[in-house]
């Protein structure tokens, strides 16, 4: 099942054309893009994906449609959803620069489209994972801000790459390190590990994209009572940790259970409380 819809709220056709052979997000990859998950009409952290969104626009010198027209292509996909048969749903909004050569005016629109069953699997059974190097010291950010690391744009021929990769080596999912071997993110998620009663992720100022995920479980395992931490990680206390996860909005939480071949701790109590507290504030 897939729903398009256009800025204005109009719904189009999802198997017709709808780029020109010329948009810059096609030849160059040159845009931003962002994914929601929507459960039972409700999109989750629209918010602070918007807020993302027009960050990452900001670092590659976009000018992107405002909010209130995302809202209005959002709910135009959101009221077209079989809410009755299928209960959840992933919003992808996406803007280029426009076409080559043109004015500069955007293309926007917003999709839907159904959870495929193997996501769903994941998210119930978990996910191996492999560690792989990115190639890019901590600080490369703050000295090299035109690379885009914590900017989520269309160019993810690497992210895909590295999927691939960790397919051959038998695993499902990776972890991105740095040179200096401290650990980043996954290529379409953000690493979250437990010790003790303290969830702890890596700092943003190392490349990471900001997890809109991994800020809404931070912010409601404060509420009820969890220490939360945003601090550099090696992949040794992955492999110690008392609990291992992937964040992403429409995986949610997953666990990792598998790490370079290595079984690690897998606490299905601790995983249904972490899991709990997530959704708990929805």
């Amino acid at each position: 099942m897939r729903v398009l819809a256009l800025l204005d709220g109009t719904h189009v056709d999802p198997e017709s054309p709808l780029l020109r052979a010329d948009d810059l997000g096609v030849q160059r990859g040159d845009g931003v893009f962002e994914t929601i998950l929507a459960v039972d009409g409700k999109p989750r952290e629209l918010q602070p994906h918007l807020d993302r969104l027009r960050r990452s626009a900001r670092l590659m010198d976009l000018r992107p449609p405002e909010d209130a027209d995302w809202h209005r292509a959002v709910g135009a996909v959101l009221e077209q959803w079989p809410w009755e048969s299928e209960p959840e749903l992933a919003v992808k909004l996406v803007c280029t620069r426009g076409v080559d050569g043109g004015d500069g005016t955007p293309t926007a629109f917003a999709t839907g489209q159904s959870l495929s069953a193997e996501l769903l699997r994941k998210r119930d059974e978990g996910v191996s994972a492999v560690t792989l190097e990115r190639g890019i010291d901590p600080d490369l950010t703050e000295r090299a801000p035109w690379l885009l690391l914590s900017a989520k744009t269309l160019s993810y021929a690497v992210n895909m790459a590295a999927l691939r990769e960790a397919e051959r080596r038998g695993a499902e999912e990776v972890v991105f390190t740095a040179t200096d071997g401290s650990v980043l993110e996954g290529p379409t998620s953000t690493v979250v590990l437990a010790e003790g009663n303290t969830l702890v992720t890596p700092p943003p100022s190392a490349g990471i994209l900001r997890g809109t995920t991994q800020g809404a479980l931070f912010r409601a395992a404060s509420t009820a009572g969890w220490n939360t931490s945003v601090e550099p990680v090696s992949v040794e206390r992955l492999r110690t940790a008392d609990g291992l996860w992937l964040a992403s909005s429409i995986r949610l939480i997953t666990q990792v259970h598998t790490l370079d071949g290595e079984r690690v701790t897998v606490d299905p109590e601790l995983h249904r409380r972490v899991r709990g507290i997530y959704e708990a504030q929805y």
